[in-house]
Order: C-alpha cells, then structure tokens, then sequence
C-alpha cells in the first residue's frame, strides 16, 4: 500500500532546532494530505501539523509560531522545521499520510528536548 520512512528526530538543547522528513512511497494518489503528530508518554496523540498536497496547511495552537511544515509533491515528502523548542515538545513524532478513505502512519521519530 503505502510506507512512510520518517528521519530527523534526535536530542536538542531548549531553543534549539530540528527538522523532521518523511517520505512516502506506494500506491499515491496525486490528491492526499499528510501530517505529523505527536505522542508523549501518559498523553493522547495530537496534531502538530498537517498540509494537503494542495499546500493548505493547519498546526496545533502548542506550535503556531514556532513549526513549520511543507512538502515537495514530486518527491511525496513533508518536512516539519521544528523552531524555539520546549521540553513540553518532547514526543514520539509520527507521520500521517491520508488518501481516498485510507490513513497510513510511520513508526515514528523520537524527540528529545533538554531543559
């Protein structure tokens, strides 16, 4: 069907910065739109992030400000430059890609932000 390769995750000092990619490879429709979400231990997953492969884009109020996500359509690849980061940030990351009535998701990047 359709596997999600996430990278980028790694330790960081507060302020620091990151950027997370994830690729898509598969059966792709040219009309989709993928995401990043987040999950800390004890807590539900939530959005971080999310744009369509028409470019809207949508955040988490946590992150407004300080992420920003994109993508390049040809490589069916989204970005997530995580900027100004907080030790609240630390999470598994994990990439959503949604086509059609189908939601994939990658195994996830961890995130570790040092206070």
């Amino acid at each position: 069907q359709v596997q999600l390769v996430e990278s980028g995750g790694g330790l960081v000092q507060a302020g620091g910065s990151l950027r997370l990619s994830c690729a898509a490879s598969g059966s792709i429709f040219s009309i989709n739109a993928m995401g990043w979400y987040r999950q800390a231990p004890g807590q539900q997953r939530e959005l971080v992030a999310t744009i369509t492969s028409g470019g809207s884009t949508n955040y988490g109020d946590s992150v407004k400000g300080r992420f920003t996500i994109s993508r390049d359509n040809a490589k069916n690849t989204v970005y997530l430059q995580m900027n100004s980061l907080r030790p609240e940030d630390t999470a598994l990351y994990y990439c959503k890609f949604v086509q059609l009535i189908n939601a994939y998701w990658g195994q996830g990047t961890q995130v570790t932000v040092s206070s």
